[in-house]
């Protein structure tokens, strides 16, 4: 459980860390280079908006609290654009489920932006103390190039900035940058980054993976999918396959015996404490291979029939 105390902590070696004599916020050395996507493991966790039922999503001291912990390789955030064209932390369109305001995010600007404030979940475990949502500046200043970053981009339009953020700082191989639209994710590959898509179980019992693998680093599928659309996705020829939202060890055993080799989820600290349980992830690649035998078969048979005079 994290106290009071230990939050007050954090906090202030953030702004120890993050605070310039000016107040302007300064990126964190990282050594010779950053850290990219190359150094991950062959099986990722990430933390999804922080890991969103242990800490309180989107948030600074979420992130940073997750980042210390160390039970995830990947940092998961999402970002919205203000009016004037600052990139803020934030899920929803409005403020009402998460802060203490309402209204769209989109009508203000970032001199409104230093009167929100997040409102944690009761749920949540520990205390937390109310904060200001971060600004995407502020989030890659603070973790860039220590640990793997993803971003959604919550607004298609805000891609170009993302990738001007991105670049300003030699972020381009360090940061996924994920949408739900398979045409954001042509545009992000064309802007040199790396692209990830992310789709829901019923979006995927129609899509075809396969198609995308030309310009999509990493697909993002629903853990609630069919066996088979996983399997599919899996073999689509897209490097790197996770799975969403995964929070318990038996949903997370499932999709990497099916094929997935990475977990986005919202609670990294339980699944630490849980280790993967062999049975399950042997009863689930047994099904993979049952599937894809039956897919190889009926190709096989539709050939057949397709030479037939």
């Amino acid at each position: 459980m994290v106290t009071r105390t230990a939050l007050t902590g954090i906090a202030g070696l953030t702004s120890l860390a993050l605070a310039t004599p000016g107040g302007v916020l300064a990126p964190l050395e990282w050594g010779a280079r950053p850290l990219t996507v190359a150094g991950l493991p062959r099986v990722v966790y990430v933390a999804h908006r922080g890991g969103a039922r242990e800490v309180p999503e989107n948030s600074m001291s979420g992130l940073m609290t997750a980042y210390e912990r160390g039970t995830a390789q990947v940092l998961d955030f999402d970002t919205r654009m203000l009016r004037d064209g600052h990139m803020v932390v934030m899920h929803d369109r409005t403020l009402n489920r998460t802060t203490y305001l309402g209204g769209p995010v989109r009508n203000l600007t970032l001199r409104d932006w230093q009167g929100v404030r997040l409102r944690p979940r009761d749920a949540l475990p520990g205390s937390w103390r109310s904060e200001r949502p971060p600004t995407v500046d502020e989030v890659l200043d603070r973790f860039g190039g220590r640990i793997v970053l993803m971003l959604e981009a919550k607004d298609p339009e805000s891609l170009r900035a993302l990738a001007g953020l991105l670049r300003a700082r030699g972020l381009t191989r360090s940061v996924f940058v994920n949408s739900n639209r398979p045409e954001v994710a042509r545009r992000a590959h064309r802007m040199g980054l790396i692209a990830q898509l992310w789709r829901s179980a019923d979006q995927m019992r129609r899509d075809r993976p396969e198609r995308w693998a030309a310009f999509v680093d990493l697909l993002d599928v629903d853990h609630k999918a069919r066996d088979a659309d996983l399997v599919r996705a899996a073999a689509s020829g897209i490097p790197r396959v996770w799975a969403h939202t995964v929070v318990t060890p038996a949903q997370r055993d499932r999709v990497l015996g099916l094929g997935c080799n990475g977990v986005i989820t919202d609670a990294p600290g339980r699944l630490a404490r849980h280790p993967v349980r062999a049975a399950r992830i042997a009863k689930a690649a047994r099904t993979a291979r049952a599937l894809r035998a039956r897919h190889v078969l009926g190709a096989l048979r539709s050939a057949q029939r397709g030479a037939r005079p």
